[in-house]
């Protein structure tokens, strides 16, 4: 096999998943995703990926098959499996789990990730998450479910997700979960919120074109620093206005202690030398257009903006999201943190000798 084997990256929203795939060494060749407004920016993000916006369950196979090995990778919606949701067993969102799986079964990829949320280990779930493996074919090894924090791989973000693994011993080789565990990050040397806003504060807007806010940092970030690696060569980006909130709510919001929690909006202050909380996704116009609680600047009196929480997320400043920040919020709250995507798809590159001299990058 060659360096960059192809990738299917299915519920693929924002991008998170692509991005770690191709600082991992792997190429995203075709995306799917139902929702038009999760999706909106994919194409300007990923040109060269064949982007399908529709339902999963529908698409024919034949419209996926890649010849020869290739990977697939995919976080089925969690709102079902979400310990703050209802986790109602009826809910059909848990079903594109099954739906996943039988693509497996149906394309014979030489590897798949599935990404889910830690709810999906909750007892009341384990049965769905069992009936769905129980479609994957004998030829893969499946490993049992890693629940990885994105600040172990160098987020600065406390985001537990759970990924599980399986792959064609035949193609992938052996793949070890204590290799994957010793590549985490030490405490002292974990990104904070300070390294992540890092020249995002000074920033001067330099142009509104087709509702995006572009800035530019007034300085380069520190040489080899989190910012810097996440930092576009012009040093601009999208994303960053502030909302005007009233001047009671901004009132309010002034009485928060740094680390603490706003009493009538729930909303956590962040701390400069912390982490931030997971951030949220909301809902869709199908589930009533609930916006979720976001976390509030660790020194200013409002919530953060989207660049600020795309920096939080691990997501590189020439990266666009949608022009309403609902709807960025959306796409941030429900991808996975490119870094952390990386780590797990270079642990599967280094056993099939995929790896990619310029992936380094991403450590």
């Amino acid at each position: 096999m060659s360096v960059g084997m192809p990738v299917i990256d299915v519920f693929s929203g924002g991008g998170g998943l692509p991005l770690g795939a191709h600082l991992a060494g792997f190429k995203t060749v075709t995306a799917i995703e139902v929702d038009a407004d999760l999706s909106s920016s994919y194409a300007k993000n990923f040109p060269e990926v064949d982007l399908v916006v529709g339902d999963l369950q529908a698409i024919e196979a034949e419209r996926l098959r890649v010849s020869g090995p290739f990977g697939m990778v995919g976080g089925p919606p969690c709102q079902g499996f979400s310990e703050i949701g209802r986790l109602a067993d009826d809910d059909p969102r848990k079903t594109l789990l099954n739906t996943f799986c039988r693509r497996v079964a149906e394309l014979n990829p030489s590897f798949f990730v599935i990404e889910n949320v830690r709810g999906l280990l909750f007892e009341r779930n384990r049965m769905f998450l069992s009936a769905a493996l129980e479609t994957i074919p004998s030829r893969y090894r499946v490993l049992e479910p890693m629940l990885l924090n994105a600040a172990d791989y160098g987020a600065p973000t406390e985001r537990k997700r759970v990924f599980i693994v399986g792959y064609a011993p035949d193609v992938i080789g052996h793949l070890d979960p204590a290799t994957l565990q010793s590549s985490t990050v030490a405490e002292e040397a974990k990104t904070t919120v300070r390294d992540a806003f890092e020249g995002i504060g000074d920033a001067v807007l330099v142009s509104l074109e087709d509702g995006y806010d572009r800035w530019r940092m007034c300085a380069a970030p520190r040489q080899g620093s989190y910012a810097a690696s996440l930092a576009s060569e012009d040093m601009t980006f999208t994303g960053n206005r502030a909302v005007a909130h009233s001047a009671a709510v901004t009132s309010r919001f002034e009485t928060v202690p740094e680390g603490g929690v706003d009493r009538v909006g729930r909303h956590p202050r962040l701390a400069w030398d912390g982490r931030a909380p997971t951030i949220r996704a909301g809902t869709g116009a199908d589930k009533g257009s609930f916006q979720s609680v976001r976390p509030l600047h660790p020194s200013e009196p409002r919530v953060i903006t989207v660049r600020e929480a795309a920096r939080l997320q691990g997501f590189p400043d020439q990266h666009l999201f949608h022009p309403t920040a609902w709807h960025s919020f959306r796409m941030i709250g429900n991808s996975v943190p490119p870094r952390m995507a990386a780590a797990v798809l270079s642990w599967i590159a280094d056993a099939a000798n995929l790896r990619q001299p310029s992936a380094v990058a991403a450590e």
